[in-house]
């Protein structure tokens, strides 16, 4: 069947063109010394048992399994403290895989149009075998209130950081592929702890930070349907879990179809929306991406950059989301050779790519060596890359098309996005467009490459909402 597949969504963008049948689809912490005062009262009860409760998540070694979780029941609900601690064997195994490996011959082009470059390959095997130290980032994370919550069958791990100021705003922020939670750790000491970031009492929120579940610490599914809604169901559940009846949220990459889902369903509930990559594209827009053909009349100067962003980008930048959608089993690979793992997550969108690739060469960016491993290595001890994967097969929404989110929404849109959103553009999608911010700077992994651009939007976005 030719033409645009609204029924399947997320990077499959399934669009017919010239280019062939195209598939739809994508650190700072909070002061570890002084944590905030636990308020809900499961929580309370979980926090001061910490020590001797056998329910304490502490995963040693490479996997966080359902086993090392405390074997939950179904219907528990509690809420049990984590950390995790990557075991020396695991890290010495990662290290002889890595020394192991076996390179490919080079590209033969001068650019990245044949994928990533071997050059660039090599320098990030080198640092990664030679000089990074993953206990650096689990040192962050571990200082963090961390925890894990059963829900709807499923272990969702989450960090849970209560801002020490009065009527905080509850935000809760979703990562995307091939993020995870460590890219919002760089937000959230400005978020929680504004008065030390430049920021009033008033600017102050609660931050909770989950992992999608088959991502990172939280747990597998082991049967089918986990798809953008019922993640999104899940955080409605969660965020009821930790006593927060109204709250906001946050997204970009899979956190923009989560968190617009949770928009959706929860309109009660969900103050506001913060999309630093939203669903925004407009139906004539829409169509003539599908038709391949040359965009509609009249475009003014911001909506041709986004167009011609976004015709790039579904005729050169998703390879990776047609094999993840339609394939995603058959990339054994990625669990089994961490250079195999680290050059499908470059490979992401070109921008990103460019920008890592200039990192590795030693220019400073927004991101540094460590912080692309740290996320890369994240994937690879917890075993998570095709568990990931899955999440494209699974989801069913027409991705950037508009969702019928009502509730007041911040934009943030950033030039390096996979596109950068016109103000117009935003306007038609969300009725209720509160606050719209164009950066200079800044592309698919907003908060963790400009943390300060991210923070600012959050809070002059949401500043009414207090």
């Amino acid at each position: 069947m030719p033409g645009w597949y609204p029924s399947v969504g997320r990077r499959h963008f399934l669009v017919s063109s010239v280019a062939g049948t195209v598939g739809a689809l994508v650190p700072l912490s909070a002061n570890a010394s002084t944590p905030p005062p636990p308020v809900n009262p499961a929580e309370t009860l979980v926090q001061a048992a910490a020590a001797t409760s056998p329910a304490t998540a502490t995963i040693i070694g490479g996997l966080p399994s359902d086993a090392a979780l405390a074997t939950p029941f179904d219907g528990d609900d509690r809420i049990r403290p984590f950390s995790y601690h990557a075991s020396n064997a695991a890290l010495a195994d990662l290290r002889h895989r890595i020394a192991a490996v076996r390179w490919p011959s080079k590209e033969l082009v001068s650019d990245p149009s044949q994928g990533v470059q071997l050059a660039t390959m090599r320098k990030l095997a080198d640092y990664w075998e030679r000089h990074y130290d993953w206990h650096g980032v689990e040192a962050r994370m571990n200082a963090l209130p961390q925890f894990v919550t059963r829900i709807d069958g499923i272990d969702i791990h989450f960090i849970h950081v209560r801002s020490q100021h009065p009527n905080a705003l509850p935000l809760i922020v979703t990562h995307g592929w091939p993020g995870s939670i460590i890219e919002q750790l760089k937000i959230i000491g400005p978020l929680t702890h504004p008065t030390a970031y430049g920021g009033t009492a008033a600017d102050a929120f609660d931050v909770v930070i989950p992992s999608i579940p088959g991502h990172g610490f939280s747990g597998k599914p082991t049967e089918l349907g986990w798809d953008p809604v019922r993640v999104a169901k899940a955080w409605a559940v969660l965020m009821d879990r930790l006593g927060y009846k109204r709250f906001v949220a946050s997204g970009g990459d899979w956190g923009d179809p989560i968190t617009e889902q949770l928009a959706v369903h929860e309109p009660g509930r969900v103050l506001g929306v913060h999309l630093n990559m939203p669903s925004a594209i407009p139906p004539e827009i829409e169509a003539a991406l599908a038709a391949g053909g040359a965009p509609p009349a009249g475009l003014s100067a911001e909506e041709q950059q986004a167009y011609e962003q976004l015709d790039f980008f579904y005729k050169n930048g998703l390879g990776y989301a047609q094999e993840m959608n339609h394939r995603p089993q058959t990339l054994y690979a990625l669990e089994d050779s961490p250079i195999g793992l680290a050059a499908w997550i470059l490979d992401h969108d070109l921008r990103s790519y460019e920008l890592i690739a200039r990192v590795f060469d030693g220019k400073a960016e927004g991101l540094t060596r460590d912080d692309v491993l740290d996320n890369i290595t994240l994937y690879w001890l917890t075993e998570t890359a095709i568990s990931s994967a899955r999440l494209y097969w699974e989801n069913k929404l027409a991705f950037f098309r508009p969702q019928g989110v009502t509730v007041p929404v911040v934009v943030s849109a950033f030039p390096d996005e996979l596109y950068q959103a016109p103000r117009s553009w935003a306007e038609r999608s969300f009725p209720r467009l509160v606050y719209y911010n164009r950066h200079p700077k800044g592309g698919h992994f907003a908060a963790w490459e400009q943390p300060e651009a991210f923070t600012h939007d959050l809070r002059a976005g949401f500043r009414s909402l207090h």
